[in-house]
């Protein structure tokens, strides 16, 4: 039996079996991007540190069980990896087929978060408890349908050869369909998740080749959407506090400011090589919250100092290189366009969870990719990975 990508998934009989045809040049292990993949392994064991040091000592959320939070970090990133596998196994390509029903899956997904299903987490009503202490988000998900959906109707006629770049109705065509999911979010209120798909959509279009003019307007759009959202009191009170803390970070530090002032100490006080692991104070402490989540970030900071929390950022760029490089070099601009909206995605929500741990932008509940911890984070980056790979096996080699 075969997959999409063309490559056999039973066994090979023993006149083909061993080594030399798993690493044969045409071989699905010769393809793969090894560099990126070996990344975002190291970056979720090394997650798997930080959340195990965040959390063994937090009784109150451990269930007295220290390794509960390791142990659940390990399988999501097992479960992540089977589902990257799977993606690969069978191509982007066809899952461009399989699109109309993804997009009417995740809309189904996000719409049952605004019903009674819904549960709120840190004051966003963003997920769905489905039992035995497990939640699924599904706003993750939506990422990946809207780079999907966006870059097959993008690149049908391109690829098809009838167009050299999309024509304005395929551009209007394509906002359409990512701003109802986007809007779906924004009612949660998941501001967080809105700003990465707003980043995605952008990354998209950069790479589709459609008219600046897009872009540009696009930015206008979006400022004149932020004064509005502001002026009209969409935003909850938490959401407004939390701005208001980013642009004075002295304001309120034993309330709205404490988690960022809070992260900025345990940061600094981790100098250039850290307090070591499992030893730092603040984390020991439990006084940064929400630290094997959104603030994964200050552990390493802390216990790794500048040389850990640094080979954390080199990974992520590894990653972000590897896949920009996917990008440039596949032969069909449907695969450039997903790459590419991976790309935008990984850097937007990676520079948004660090800079808030540093007071550089304001705290909006995001994770950091392959180290938090968060189920469905952890499967919806695994899947772009998959994306990733499967666009990198199916390209020509020559390529």
């Amino acid at each position: 039996m075969t997959g999409a990508n063309g490559f056999s998934v039973s066994g090979y009989g023993p006149e083909r079996a061993g080594w030399t045809r798993v690493f044969a040049r045409d071989s699905l292990a010769r393809r793969l991007d090894w560099p990126i993949l070996m990344s975002a392994i190291a970056l979720s064991l090394i997650g798997s540190l930080l959340v195990y040091s965040a959390t063994r000592n937090r009784t109150e959320i451990n269930q007295g069980d220290p390794y509960y939070f390791l142990v659940r970090h390990l399988m999501n990133t097992g479960i992540g990896m089977c589902l990257m596998i799977g993606t690969i196994w069978l191509g982007h390509r066809t899952l461009r087929n399989a699109v109309p029903v993804l997009y009417g899956l995740s809309l189904m997904g996000i719409l049952a978060v605004l019903t009674p299903l819904g549960s709120t987490v840190n004051g966003a009503h963003s997920w769905i408890v489905v039992g035995g202490g497990f939640s699924l988000q599904p706003s993750e998900f939506v990422k990946i349908t809207i780079i999907l959906g966006m870059a097959m109707l993008l690149a049908a006629r391109v690829d098809a050869g009838d167009k050299l770049y999309p024509d304005h109705r395929t551009v209007l065509q394509a906002l359409g369909l990512a701003a109802v999911p986007m809007l779906i979010v924004m009612l949660m209120p998941d501001l967080g998740s809105v700003m990465v798909m707003v980043m995605i959509v952008l990354g998209v279009l950069l790479a589709s080749g459609a008219s600046n003019r897009w872009v540009f307007g696009l930015l206008g759009a979006g400022a004149a959407g932020g004064i509005a959202v502001w002026q009209l009191h969409i935003l909850d009170e938490y959401q407004i506090a939390r701005f208001a803390a980013f642009a004075n970070p002295s304001l309120d530090p034993a309330g709205v400011g404490y988690n960022t002032n809070q992260a900025r100490i345990a940061i600094g006080s981790g100098g250039l090589t850290g307090a070591g692991l499992f030893h730092g104070s603040q984390t020991t402490g439990q006084f940064v919250p929400e630290q094997q989540t959104d603030f994964v970030f200050t552990v390493a900071g802390e216990e790794l100092g500048f040389m850990g929390a640094g080979l954390i950022i080199v990974l992520l760029g590894v990653i972000l290189w590897r896949a920009s490089r996917i990008a440039r070099e596949t032969t069909e601009l449907y695969g450039t366009i997903v790459a590419a909206g991976i790309v935008a995605w990984f850097a937007f929500q990676s520079f948004e969870n660090i800079g808030m741990t540093l007071g550089i932008m304001p705290v909006t509940g995001l994770p950091l990719p392959f180290v938090s911890y968060g189920g469905t984070s952890m499967f919806a980056v695994w899947v772009a990975l998959g994306l990733l790979q499967s666009i990198r096996v199916q390209r020509p080699m020559s390529a």
